[in-house]
């Protein structure tokens, strides 16, 4: 795994966030300061400032940011101890400060800060060297956005400046060009656009599909659960609702309860909880019978209903939702049966990816600082995992550091789209902890009692948020198996309304999905809102096409239109919905 860049840019990016920091400071001498770390493609940093920012306020802080670059003031590092920090930082007046300086002294943790110019921080870093290494022109402040602090909503709200900065002007420029185009794919103007699907106050992030946002929706289902056929899968489903002892004893309540809905039954004094996860769902159906080692593995596929809390901030559409559909699975393996069966997991993910033309990469996210069970155990299973990664993709995949469940540690697939942005979708789980709290259990050949593993499963990770990145990465214009309407039919005058009802009908005994256009418009305005349809075929008929048993075929995103027999084009588009191409 190459970290190195990744490590660069990491620090770049950290560097950068106190170049900020500096620029506030000379803009606002009374400004307090939150913190700032390094985040994807760039970095933010929050403060508490004595006006509400303004948009126009990001182009003087990024000349401010130029000033202090060209200065190539040195980035130095000083181990301190708390009590001088305590005085250095009242003294700055820096209230949020002192209060990580008193957790860190708590925690035992040494205290070091970083001077740049007249600029202190506090901060573990690393840093640059200088702050001349950044390239001024490769920097760029993006949007201001309110965040509480410690993201706690009863501390004061503080004012989130965001910025990208990248090793080169050219990189910066590349990363602007595909924000634009970013926003015009924008699956929720899309959505509108197609009539998909919209969202209502009366269920906040929760979205209502209408009929051709539920076509795409019902054509992802149905792939998936084809895909699975092979590969020995059984369709299960558990209740969305359970009693808050099952979430308790999976450890759930202990890392997950804030994220939770719960429900209290005044009638019978229990209290229940709506499901933000499906592995406990899958597990009491396991246990309803003893297995024998004849019977792994077990696999288990549930389209199951998650519900789980988050604030409205957080809530972006499709790609961020409290209510959503799960693609889950959950498979009851041996030990001895663990690397064959994450690589047919690994192989189902290809076969499913395939179609959408979607680059992607595996990642391995090791045991986070909350995790369950025996440290000794994650290691174990983190071997295994590392061993099936290398084994598949050599050095070619890479590391999230304490970013597994806290159940297991876990692959993780990041998908790249049209324009190169990376999404996570697909996730690989492997779990020694959760079958151990339900006591699952299975004989095996030498007739005693074993506890299996359990390998938790998604790949599209819910049907919402990833018809969300479809729609995106294809700008609307599905391929025609996942296009709603798959061909639109224009008779060029009213007269020729039944001859295109007899093309409709040759389609839908075929399968695909047609519809006629017979308003009173002109023939390029019906061209134009089939285009703006997205449809991937129209079909033009009039009196030479009623005489031939033609119609005139015009293919998305081409110019030239060809005449086929009806049964000629039924054929074609028939193939290409089968092949999903």
């Amino acid at each position: 795994m190459n970290t190195q860049k990744t490590d660069r840019l990491e620090i770049l990016r950290h560097s950068a966030a106190h170049v900020l920091a500096a620029a506030v400071l000379e803009m606002f001498p009374e400004a307090k300061f939150g913190t700032g770390p390094a985040i994807e493609n760039g970095f933010y940093y929050d403060f508490d400032l004595p006006r509400t920012l303004i948009p126009e306020d990001l182009e003087i802080l990024e000349g401010k940011m130029r000033e202090i670059i060209d200065k190539d003031y040195s980035f130095e590092r000083a181990e301190i101890s708390a009590q001088e920090a305590r005085k250095d930082f009242q003294e700055l007046g820096q209230d949020y400060k002192l209060e990580l300086i008193g957790e860190l002294e708590k925690e035992g943790a040494k205290i070091s800060v970083y001077k740049s110019g007249p600029f202190v921080d506090l901060c573990s870093g690393p840093h640059l060297d200088s702050t001349g290494e950044i390239k001024k022109d490769a920097i760029k402040l993006t949007k201001i956005s309110g965040a509480y602090w410690k993201a706690d909503e009863k501390n004061k709200q503080m004012q989130r400046i965001y910025g990208v900065v990248f090793e080169s002007k050219k990189e910066l420029d590349e990363y602007l060009e595909m924000i634009e185009e970013a926003k015009k794919r924008d699956h929720r103007k899309i959505g509108k656009e197609l009539d998909l699907f919209s969202f209502h106050d009366i269920a906040p992030g929760m979205p209502f599909f209408h009929p051709k946002g539920m076509i795409i929706y019902n054509e992802l289902k149905k792939f998936w659960i084809e895909s699975q056929e092979e590969f020995g899968y059984d369709m299960v489903l558990a209740p969305s609702m359970l009693d808050v002892s099952v979430w308790k004893q999976s450890g759930h309540w202990d890392h997950y309860k804030d994220d939770m809905y719960f429900i209290d039954s005044k009638e019978n004094e229990r209290q229940f909880a709506l499901r933000p996860m499906d592995c406990p769902g899958a597990i009491m159906i396991y246990n309803n019978s003893m297995k024998s080692y004849r019977n792994l593995p077990i696999r288990y596929a549930e389209p199951g209903l998650i519900t789980r809390k988050e604030k409205s901030g957080q809530l972006g559409g499709l790609l961020r939702v409290q209510q959503f559909v799960q693609d889950d699975a959950h498979i009851f393996i041996s030990e001895g049966q663990i690397e064959e069966e994450i690589k047919n997991v690994i192989r189902l993910i290809d076969k499913i990816y395939k179609p959408f033309g979607l680059e992607y990469k595996a990642y391995l996210s090791t045991r986070p600082d909350d995790f369950m069970g025996e440290a000794s155990v994650w290691e174990k299973a983190e071997d295994d995992l590392r061993k099936i990664l290398g084994e598949l993709y050599g050095d070619n995949y890479g590391l999230k550091e304490k970013d597994g469940a806290f159940y297991g540690p876990k692959i993780d697939f990041q998908l790249k789209d049209a324009i190169g942005r990376t999404w996570q979708c697909a996730t690989v789980q492997l779990d020694f902890q959760m079958p151990l709290k339900f006591d699952c259990r299975y004989i095996d050949n030498d007739g005693k009692e074993k506890t299996p593993v359990l390998i938790h499963r998604t790949i599209m990770g819910s049907f919402e948020r990833f018809m969300g990145i479809l729609i995106e990465h294809y700008a609307g214009a599905f391929p025609a198996w996942l296009s709603p309407i798959q061909v639109s039919i224009l008779p060029v005058s009213e007269k020729f309304i039944d001859y295109a009802k007899t093309v409709k009908d040759s389609l839908t005994q075929s399968g695909a999905r047609a519809e006629i256009d017979d308003s009173d418009e002109s023939l390029g305005k019906k061209i134009r809102q089939a285009e703006m349809q997205k449809a991937p075929y129209i079909l033009v008929v009039g009196e030479k096409e009623k005489e031939s048993g033609t119609v005139a075929v015009r293919k998305r995103g081409v110019k030239e239109q060809e005449a086929l027999a009806i049964e000629g084009f039924v054929n074609r588009i028939s193939e290409e919905i089968k092949s999903k191409k």
